[in-house]
């Protein structure tokens, strides 16, 4: 598309030329030239009183397609035939948002020998699961995972797929994304439904976290988003009985409080070998307990002042059973290794403990940690924002407060 120009209206007083902020317009010889580069921002067409330039009209959005029948997926991912926590959290929120679309909630589970986590699928919310299970699907590969994915969706045409914002989710999530021609949204804290248009309204930190923007996909199918673990709750289980069995007909009653079905599904998309192969895995860190599965978080700010004092940290943690954290500034100064990182560059967690030493509380780091359950602050700036957040806060030195709560829990534990 480019700039509409009625020569016979132009008057050349040149008042477009003043305001056109790339250049593009000229008088040459009494008369206007328009340049190759317009990029259409209007500013000329504002100020032509003779009404000599317009603005083409923009192509009218495609219609909205029938309603798919396959309401909300979430991929549910899995490590060497152990479900990550992010699926469960999402399968929660998925309930939540199927049930103002009045849709069913299905998961994808995608692997090798992995049938016995389906179960764990249909108690934690989905209604159903889609099981694909192959040798190529063993070890996490982004093209064969992609692939699987958006042969899946091409066949059941799913309204909207969750998916962790994790290093699986962020790698291959996209090209499912590019494959169906439609739009995503990474690193979601919120969601919600506008249920008139049927819409999945996805909110994400923007801006360094200054802002929270919310986005939708209103013209193509599936809707799509990736979502930061351990913002949003697991489901309570419903019962303690048997989910359903392997089945590809009607849902299997659990206890008559769940039901379920368990769909084994034949890939095309994985009878090719992909270009790249799995070697193995390498453990980089060994966590004394992996921050997204800790209940107990000790996080250290700038307040620490040097690397030794980490140590102050671990020594809480230990006693409390939990895991070390840091705010991007401790692991900036080369204190502690990125693993720990919490906050919009790090890792998003929700403990139920939550103890902030030494550390401001940046908007940066209150969207990796705000979801935990109980915060307590240490700080001796009474105005750090951090305290804002905090169900309890102690005001002073961090140096005198770690060691007094060090030596209580020893007294208490013996």
């Amino acid at each position: 598309m480019s700039l509409i120009f009625y020569a016979e209206k132009c008057t050349a007083c040149g008042q477009c030329v003043d305001v056109c902020p790339f250049g593009i317009l000229r008088l040459e010889g009494g008369a206007l030239s328009i340049a190759e580069g317009c990029n259409l921002c209007g500013a000329c067409v504002e100020v032509c009183e003779p009404e000599a330039l317009a603005l083409p009209e923009e192509e009218s959005p495609s219609p909205r397609p029938e309603v798919p029948p396959d309401g909300v997926w979430v991929f549910a991912e899995q490590r060497h035939g152990e479900l990550a926590p992010v699926a469960l959290e999402l399968l929660g929120e998925a309930s939540r948002l199927a049930g103002t679309l009045q849709a069913p909630v299905a998961a994808v589970l995608l692997g090798d020998k992995v049938d016995h986590l389906a179960p764990a699928l249909l108690t934690g919310g989905a209604q159903k699961v889609y099981l694909a299970e192959h040798p190529l699907l063993a070890e996490f590969l982004e093209e064969s995972y992609a692939a699987a994915l958006t042969e899946l969706a091409q066949k059941f045409q799913p309204e909207i797929i969750l998916a962790g914002a994790t290093y699986a989710g962020r790698a291959f999530i996209p090209r499912v994304a590019a494959a169906l021609k439609t739009g995503l949204t990474a690193d979601c804290t919120a969601f919600a439904i506008d249920p008139e248009k049927r819409l999945l309204l996805q909110t994400r930190p923007a801006f360094g976290g200054n802002i929270m923007a919310t986005i939708i996909t209103p013209r193509t199918y599936p809707q799509m988003a990736t979502a930061r673990p351990g913002v949003f709750k697991a489901l309570k289980p419903a019962s303690s009985g048997e989910a359903g069995s392997i089945t590809g007909q009607r849902p299997v009653p659990l206890n008559n409080l769940v039901a379920g079905e368990i769909i084994r599904v034949e890939l095309e998309s994985l009878k090719t070998s992909p270009q790249s192969r799995f070697i193995k895995t390498v453990a980089e860190i060994k966590e004394r307990v992996p921050l997204g599965a800790a209940e107990v978080i000790v996080c250290g700010g700038r307040g620490l002042k040097e690397a030794k004092n980490i140590k102050l940290l671990e020594e809480l943690a230990d006693l409390l059973g939990g895991a070390v954290g840091a705010t991007r500034g401790a692991v900036d100064a080369g204190w502690i290794p990125y693993a720990h990182q919490i906050g919009q560059t790090g890792k998003t967690v929700a403990p139920k403990l939550y103890i902030a030493v030494g550390l401001s509380g940046a908007a940066q780091h209150l969207v990796g940690m705000q979801s935990s359950d109980f915060i307590v602050a240490i700080n001796k700036d009474p105005h750090a924002p951090i305290f804002q957040v905090a169900d309890m806060g102690l005001v002073g030195d961090l140096f005198d407060i770690v060691p007094a709560l060090i030596q209580e829990i020893k007294k208490d534990k013996g």
